[in-house]
């Protein structure tokens, strides 16, 4: 075991948080894929369960290759994949496949290899490490908001334009992270509230042309105003069917949960395997089981500030932060979805839900926390090498 240590870097807490995650994944996975192998198959999980495992197994495979590399890369590495992901995203938009019965434009079929990959996903991490970098540039500088127009926000808005018709809550969180993340990168504020009211601006108007013009982006805006007007409205209906199965989940699950693999809810529950997978695990874990789970996201987001707050350049700081934190306030609004604290966004749980892409990006952007970890490791230890008698008499 000692042996395997010696081979990857950074901070071992977050190292076993990935770990426990993924390994309980395989429990709610295997017992919410039922109503999938029903439907799409010949009634055996068996087959899901290998796939999440082969997902996994590459999604950690990236994982120990990002962290491998020294995060300064992820500087130039950005701007060549930001016009990379726009031309991915209108590929996305004209050539898009539907899974499972979900919307047809989020998702692009790999040549050859037959996998379908959500473009969006990458485009959050490319967009944060895009920002990152530019923000640390700007740092402690004096800067007019023109100046910042054409590097920084015009690819911004490109993407963020390119997704939202297929995926408004994808988009709403990245604009929300973005904005956090030049807060505290040291943006001037006055500049901060024009690009709200731009951003709120250009929302406003994409739904009155989609209003106006129903045929070009059929029954997204109507989506979303159906699930903000059904989380509002105390009224049960038909579109509240996926909430009041997942309540009644969560009910039944009470303290100690049914056990794993006796949800009674998975049969009937849509996506609970991915987007309210966290009902069937309280429902079969129980709020014990729940609350384990939130306090392991929690503590993810305490070692992610950790990291942050010990790197030693601008850049460190701002990509973790930028990277790290979407992951955590993903889990948090999926939970939050699940016991209807928050109108229904189609937002999966990192590293427990089934899904390809979410994994892969999650242990993407995980790595590049870990490498910026890592990197604070290999400082600490030259110093250590440097200078032994000024840490001796520390200590004494």
């Amino acid at each position: 075991m000692k042996n395997i240590f010696q081979y990857i870097q950074g901070d071992r807490a977050i190292w076993g948080i990935v770990g426990l995650l993924a390994l309980f994944s395989f429990l709610p996975v295997y017992s919410a894929s039922s109503n999938l192998a029903y439907l799409y198959g010949d009634g055996s999980t068996l087959p899901y369960l290998f796939k999440h495992f082969a997902h996994l197994v590459l999604g950690f495979a990236i994982l120990y290759g990002v962290h491998k590399i020294p995060y300064h890369y992820f500087r130039g590495l950005s701007i060549i994949a930001v016009p990379v992901i726009i031309l991915l995203l209108i590929i996305t938009m004209a050539e898009g496949t539907t899974i499972d019965g979900a919307n047809a434009s989020r998702w692009i079929r790999v040549p050859f290899v037959g996998v379908t990959f959500q473009t969006s996903t990458l485009a959050g991490v490319v967009l944060m490490t895009y920002v990152a970098r530019y923000l640390s540039r700007i740092k402690d500088k004096t800067v007019a908001f023109k100046e910042t127009l054409l590097p920084l926000w015009t690819p911004v808005f490109i993407i963020l334009a390119l997704i939202l018709p297929a995926n408004f809550s994808t988009t709403a969180i990245f604009f929300v992270m973005i904005v956090m993340l030049v807060f505290i990168g040291g943006y001037p504020l006055r500049y901060l509230g024009i690009i709200l009211g731009a951003g709120l601006l250009f929302l406003s108007l994409f739904v009155l042309s989609a209003k106006a013009f129903p045929g070009v982006f059929p029954n997204r805006v109507d989506t979303w105003m159906s699930r903000i007007e059904n989380f509002t409205d105390n009224k049960d209906t038909e579109a509240d069917y996926q909430i009041e199965k997942a309540k009644i989940a969560i009910a039944s699950g009470g303290i100690t949960g049914m056990g794993p693999g006796k949800s009674s809810q998975k049969n009937f529950l849509p996506q609970s395997s991915s987007d309210f997978i966290y009902a069937i695990i309280v429902e079969e874990f129980g709020l014990i089981g729940g609350l384990f789970l939130m306090v392991l996201y929690l503590f993810l987001l305490f070692r992610i500030v950790v990291v942050a707050h010990k790197s030693t350049s601008i850049y460190g700081k701002l990509l973790v932060i930028g990277v790290g934190l979407p992951i955590v306030f993903r889990a948090m609004i999926n939970m939050a979805v699940a016991v209807e604290l928050f109108p229904v966004t189609g937002q999966n749980l990192p590293l427990i839900s089934s899904g390809g892409t979410s994994i892969w990006m999650t242990c993407l952007a995980l790595g590049m926390v870990l490498s910026v970890s890592a990197k604070r490791e290999v400082v600490a230890k030259e110093e250590s090498e440097e200078n032994p008698l000024d840490i001796l008499s520390e200590a004494i």
